[in-house]
């Protein structure tokens, strides 16, 4: 599928009304290929995530969807095809614009959830008493400002998520990549921060490209949802979400709700002898 064909949207904040976006900050995925060593990881994947959207990649495990949101962020360099932000291209890591938000945390045990959060501030040279205040005011945002001194050992597997989710927000990166940010978490507490984080996005006006295992979490976070090939990966289809903004959990009840995730579910069946593979 053309990555030019779906219509630019943003996210509403109320009701279901959207405005055009403004291409200056489109990332644009063409003709992708990543590899290691002999290994193709992703082959010729074209796509668009435009100001506001938040897209999801799903695909089979293994297909490639971590190496591509790395080569998103520039900390991969894909073998051929290019990603630009706007129409720079994305050459390596550019904090300012673009923040991760791994599954692993990568939160360091010796800092408070406070410091923690204060970590991307510090490496970009903001001051220490406002790094402190935007610290703090990033963690009452994923309701964590009752426990800002907490060291990781002494928070919870979803509290540690919100650490992580505040550091990326503080950053005042546009983007955010995540990388199954809710894996190792169960599936109450994986939909309730799903949707905690999606007010806050929508709140701060953030661009996601989201990669998950997870289809109701593709189909309830998501405007668009990139569903990939087995590896090497390829684009099989790109598909709008038909629910509203904002969301309700609710809204999983509907029929529609349930129809996309037996739509995704059956394009990520293997297809069946002699089909064209993508």
């Amino acid at each position: 599928m053309d990555a030019d064909v779906a219509a630019p949207s943003v996210r509403g904040t109320t009701g279901t009304a959207r405005r055009p976006a403004m291409a200056a900050g489109t990332i644009r995925v063409r003709n992708v290929r990543v590899t290691y060593g002999e290994v193709v990881a992703t082959e010729d994947v074209s796509f668009d995530v435009r100001p506001g959207e938040f897209v999801s990649l799903i695909g089979p495990s293994g297909c490639g969807k971590s190496s591509l949101l790395r080569t998103v962020g520039g900390l991969l360099q894909p073998a051929s095809g290019e990603v630009r932000l706007g129409e720079v291209p994305i050459l390596g890591p550019v904090p300012d614009k673009i923040a991760f938000v791994f599954q692993d945390l990568a939160l360091y045990p010796w800092r408070s959830a406070r410091r923690n959060v204060e970590l991307a501030l510090e490496l970009q040279g903001v001051p220490r008493r406002e790094r402190r205040e935007r610290a703090l005011a990033a963690l009452r945002d994923v309701g964590l400002g009752d426990v800002p001194e907490a060291f990781p050992g002494q928070l919870s597997g979803g509290m540690k998520q919100r650490v992580a989710v505040a550091r990326a927000l503080v950053s005042k990166a546009e983007t955010l990549l995540l990388d199954e940010p809710f894996a190792a978490l169960d599936e109450q507490t994986r939909l309730v921060l799903g949707a905690q984080l999606l007010t806050l996005l929508e709140q701060h006006g953030k661009t996601v490209l989201f990669v998950t295992h997870s289809l109701q979490e593709a189909a309830y976070l998501s405007d668009r949802i990139v569903v990939m090939t087995p590896r090497p990966a390829r684009v099989k289809e790109i598909i709008e979400v038909p629910l509203p903004r904002p969301r309700t959990p609710e809204m999983m009840r509907r029929p529609e709700f349930h129809a996309l995730q037996h739509r995704l579910m059956g394009l990520l069946l293997p297809d069946p002898p002699g089909g064209d593979g993508r």
